[in-house]
């Protein structure tokens, strides 16, 4: 199959620019490995795909090596990056420090902004139970991310946010290989239950002990996605 036909077409939003919304459509198909490292990304066959010149492709292609999700050959091709696994360390370490800190801020909320963030995690989990049954893997990362990022908005610090999910790209794509794994999707929902429950009781020891047990499960994976997809990361 013709790389081309894998990717959905988009309705674009003539209040924005087409190529950020380019960008978005391709970094979420490279995040949950529909397009695989070492796809082919032919710039002019894109640009016929979306109704597009070039220009706006050309300008998506090069965001996404700037957040190391593609390597530009110039007057060659473009093709998905395998995944850096010391990139991927770095940002679980970035996140890691960023969230610990988010969890005794909102720890420390007033009660009436306290009771509105448990209430809004609260929704996400339930979101996330439901994924389980029928396992829906998209579904379940984008409730994931969800989770997070309202304690971010919460904490004041949604910047932040931005600058987390910019840098993630490779730990993203560690995360979604090891989504299918047997216990995994389950041992995501209940990490949060279990974070969620000492956000209610503001135990900030319980909540960071949750939040490490919840971020350290995919680097366990590590070796085991090495062993599964030796062509696909690099150290």
């Amino acid at each position: 199959m013709n790389v081309v036909e894998k990717i959905p077409a988009i309705k674009f939003d003539r209040y924005r620019q087409s190529a950020p919304q380019v960008f978005e459509a391709l970094r979420k198909l490279i995040i949950s490995m529909e397009l695989e490292p070492g796809v082919v990304l032919p710039r002019a066959e894109l640009a016929e795909h979306y109704g597009l010149s070039q220009t706006p492709i050309r300008d998506a292609l090069i965001r996404l090596a700037e957040d190391e999700l593609v390597e530009i050959y110039p007057q060659h091709a473009t093709v998905v990056s395998r995944i850096d696994i010391a990139a991927a360390l770095e940002v679980h370490f970035l996140r890691r420090s960023i969230e610990l800190e988010i969890l005794r801020t909102v720890c420390e909320l007033p009660v009436s902004e306290h009771t509105i963030l448990v209430a809004k995690l609260n929704t996400h989990l339930l979101v996330q139970k439901r994924c389980l049954g029928p396992l829906n893997y998209a579904a379940l990362a984008q409730a994931d991310l969800d989770f997070h990022k309202e304690m971010y908005e919460a904490a004041g610090v949604t910047n932040l946010w931005e600058l987390v999910c910019q840098r993630s790209g490779q730990i993203d794509r560690l995360r979604r290989l090891n989504l299918p794994a047997e216990g995994k999707a389950q041992a995501i929902v209940k990490d949060h239950g279990v974070i969620l429950d000492a956000l209610v009781k503001r135990d900030k020891t319980e909540a960071e002990n949750a939040l490490r047990v919840h971020l350290g499960g995919t680097l366990s994976f590590v070796k085991e996605i090495r062993k599964l997809y030796p062509e696909w990361v690099k150290d």
